[in-house]
């Protein structure tokens, strides 16, 4: 499997331009250099190759903008801003949030994603010179979610042949013992002795039975037995199953994993960070596929906490794996259970890929939930969860159906039924990740795949926990 390489960076702190620089990108409302400000004609941006050989990008700094839109705009001012040859980049700016923007851009921007090209693109060494208002708890932090961001993007970029359910267990058992993480796998075998028939319905078309639940922990706060629970979708293809994805809808999920790529990007961000947080990341591994003992629409199956599930639609198998997942995670009463998954097409239709769809059991928790999303720039919007919508997946035969057979709701139908599996008295947050992939970039990552979650997350740690 290719693994995740990430850039050698070497970040520092300086209180006058540094006679090596390469490069300069300066956000300030008037520039320090005097030939910018000749060739300045009522332009925002502009770029000028210095006599000294510098390549120097200047923007004017907007006044009052969201950190979204400021993500955007520094996304914007480090395109193109480094030659493939420049070693020392210099980020400038007078104001502090103009500062982290830039450098949240500029780290984003040094990881490319994996490919499998004849010609590999040459390992970049770069110094990254701040000169403005930034402290190093903030360098510390967006480093980590830049490492955190790009680690999920890497995972979700994989084939389908490099990243299956054996690889990735595989993977998941390595990182855990590199990062000093406690790691457990509930293996094929032992989830039919469970009694996890959500799970298995979906893992019964995965080859060689090497579907698998993995739950690793990280214990940053060891005199505390509080934990947050992370749950992640970890589906490596989804081919839809016998209703089988046709018109080109197959394409592209590989990447039908991202929540459980969202999971292991906010450990290895909370382990960089040392985060006085235990946290506990429950993955759950398999693919989607045809086959004889694959599952298909009306069958019924026993979850593991008992409820019966009446099988509608085979491409609605995200819920299926996360049901029994969420059990298993709730059963140990964290402090929080959150869960990400690329579930329902409804998602992307309501919000676009530009926001990501949140639900929560806990209504406290709505406006803190918006407010993260927006001081992180990784945007939400919460959905209702109010239990009349129960109508829409009830079931003549089971105690529930897996999804509605007509039209409806989906994505609010989705989230109902992932509530049944949480324990009572568990707050719950589900993110229905719509924005895992935008064509273009979203904030300041320019990939397609976005990375979506980490920085969110990370805000959700400070203003709940």
């Amino acid at each position: 499997m290719k693994t995740f390489d990430y850039p050698q960076l070497q970040l520092q702190q300086v209180t006058t331009l540094p006679a090596d620089a390469d490069c300069c990108i300066e956000w300030r409302e008037t520039s320090e250099h005097a030939l910018i400000n000749q060739h300045l004609n009522g332009e925002r941006r502009l770029r000028q190759l210095l006599p000294s050989g510098v390549l120097w990008s200047f923007g004017k700094a907007p006044k009052t903008v969201s950190e979204f839109e400021r993500l955007t705009l520094a996304r914007a001012m480090v395109l193109g801003a480094m030659r493939k040859d420049d070693r020392h980049l210099v980020l400038i700016a007078d104001d502090a949030d103009h500062m982290q923007a830039l450098l949240s851009a500029a780290l984003a921007a040094q990881y490319e994603l994996p490919t499998f090209k004849k010609n590999q693109p040459a390992k970049r060494e770069l110094t990254i010179s701040l000169l403005g208002p930034i402290d190093a708890e903030t360098i510390s932090l967006r480093q980590a979610e830049a490492e955190g961001n790009a680690y999920t993007r890497y995972l979700t970029a994989l084939p389908a042949n490099e990243l299956n359910p054996w690889s990735y267990r595989e993977l998941i058992e390595e990182l855990a013992e590199t990062e000093g993480w406690e790691c457990k796998v509930y293996r094929y075998k032992e989830l039919e002795k469970m009694g996890a028939g959500a799970f298995l319905a979906v893992a019964r078309g995965s080859m060689n039975k090497e579907a698998s639940i993995v739950r690793v922990h990280y214990k940053g706060n060891p005199d505390s037995v509080d934990t947050i629970a992370l749950v992640g979708k970890g589906v490596t293809m989804d081919t839809g199953g016998y209703n089988l994805k046709t018109g080109g809808s197959m394409f592209g999920m590989n990447g039908d994993m991202n929540g459980s790529a969202v999971v292991l990007g906010n450990m290895l961000a909370a382990t960089r960070r040392g985060e006085k947080v235990n946290m506990t990341g429950w993955l759950a591994l398999t693919d989607n596929h045809i086959g004889s003992g694959a599952y298909h629409a009306n069958e019924w199956v026993r979850a593991l906490n008992g409820t019966t599930i009446e099988v509608v639609d085979t491409d609605a198998e995200g819920r299926m794996i996360l049901a029994d997942t969420l059990t298993l995670a709730s059963r140990e009463h964290p402090k929080a259970v959150i869960d990400y998954a690329t579930l329902t097409g409804a998602c992307i239709a309501a919000l676009s890929t530009r926001y990501s769809g949140v639900f929560t059991n806990h209504e406290p928790w709505f406006l803190p939930l918006i407010e993260a999303g927006k001081q992180s720039g990784e945007r939400i919007w919460p959905f209702p969860i109010d239990a009349d919508y129960d109508e829409n997946i009830k079931s003549n035969i089971a105690d529930i159906q897996q999804c509605n057979p007509g039209k409806s709701s989906d994505h609010i139908d989705a989230a109902r039924f992932l509530s049944r599996f949480i324990e009572p008295n568990v707050p719950w947050v589900h993110v229905d990740l719509a924005s895992a992939v935008h064509k273009g970039g979203l904030a300041h990552v320019s990939t397609d795949i976005t990375g979506f979650g980490i920085r969110l997350t990370q805000n959700l740690f400070k203003m709940l926990f």
